[in-house]
């Protein structure tokens, strides 16, 4: 690639992407501020109107403008998803999309100058276009980690919740109780659960919002037993307890279920890539003698 077009790139895309990054992180008081909110139990408000941050000033307003309302929603679902990972706002999710265009067409832009040819310029579109779904990607990956250790947690939890209403306590002071003495994703999304209900809001809609950011079934069924058993009267402690019972049996399905997938997924790289070279080693010398024996 020419000096001159090398230069020229970076010219365009070094500025670029300092004026992103600034302008994502201009505002910083009020992500002072919801931290401050979380450590001490209170829960931030999340603007229903808008899908950006709603207290940003030159990144809001910038981003607000290049950003389809419905991208910027979607991003926000996948933040949630994900549980709002330490360094990604709404801000910098959409403010990387772009920048990660611009860099990566740049360099592909190189490596086309420098490589010539119809399949690289294809790989280096599918790269630049990629590139823009690469946050995505990559809070669409946290989410499902992170809903895959909620639905690890849940019977455990469910367990000691109903070993502490057993013990004497209520319903929301063995859910604090766990909320304060664990240290998983759910005791977490507990503790969230438990500062909406401190600030006020109503008991049934802190769980709906629970069950709107884990998007778990399991999580769904439990808060759905845990309101009927409110409004009929019933024993909490023996809706924990089958509640606990059915989850244990589910995830003990679910890893069943996951090793008999085992030999299926083993099956493709034992013959692709195992099979042909156990036949080279047993066959091959067979052959050698065979030839040396016609020859």
């Amino acid at each position: 690639m020419s000096p001159l077009l090398l230069g020229a790139s970076f010219a365009v895309a070094l500025p670029f992407a300092a004026a992103v990054y600034l302008l994502a992180g201009t505002s910083r008081r009020p992500l002072a501020i919801a931290h401050r909110n979380l450590t001490r139990g209170l829960s931030t408000s999340t603007p229903t109107g808008g899908s950006l941050e709603s207290r940003g000033n030159g990144a809001t307003a910038f981003l607000r403008t290049i950003t389809p309302e419905r991208e910027a929603r979607r991003a926000r679902r996948l933040l949630q998803a994900a549980g709002y990972p330490a360094g990604m706002t709404m801000t910098r999710v959409l403010a990387a999309k772009p920048l990660l265009v611009v860099v990566v067409g740049l360099l592909a832009l190189a490596v086309v100058d420098a490589y010539p040819g119809p399949l690289v310029v294809l790989l280096g579109l599918a790269a630049t276009v990629g590139s823009y779904w690469l946050p995505d990607a990559i809070l669409d990956g946290r989410g499902k980690e992170r809903q895959a250790k909620l639905t690890q947690e849940l019977p455990d939890v469910l367990d000691e919740m109903t070993i502490a209403v057993e013990a004497g306590l209520g319903f929301e002071a063995a859910l604090a109780w766990v909320a304060n003495h664990g240290t998983g994703v759910l005791a977490e999304e507990f503790r969230r659960t438990l500062a909406d209900i401190n600030v006020g809001r109503p008991r049934r809609a802190a769980y709906e919002a629970l069950v709107a950011r884990a998007k778990i079934d399991d999580l769904r069924r439990f808060v759905a037993a845990v309101n009927q058993a409110d409004s009929y009267g019933i024993a909490m402690a023996d809706v924990l307890r089958v509640q606990a019972a059915e989850m244990r049996m589910k995830r003990r399905q679910r890893a069943e279920e996951r090793a008999m997938k085992v030999p299926v997924k083993v099956s493709f790289p034992l013959m692709v890539c195992i099979l042909p070279a156990l036949l080279v080693v047993v066959l091959g010398p067979a052959f050698m003698n065979l030839g040396d024996l016609m020859g």
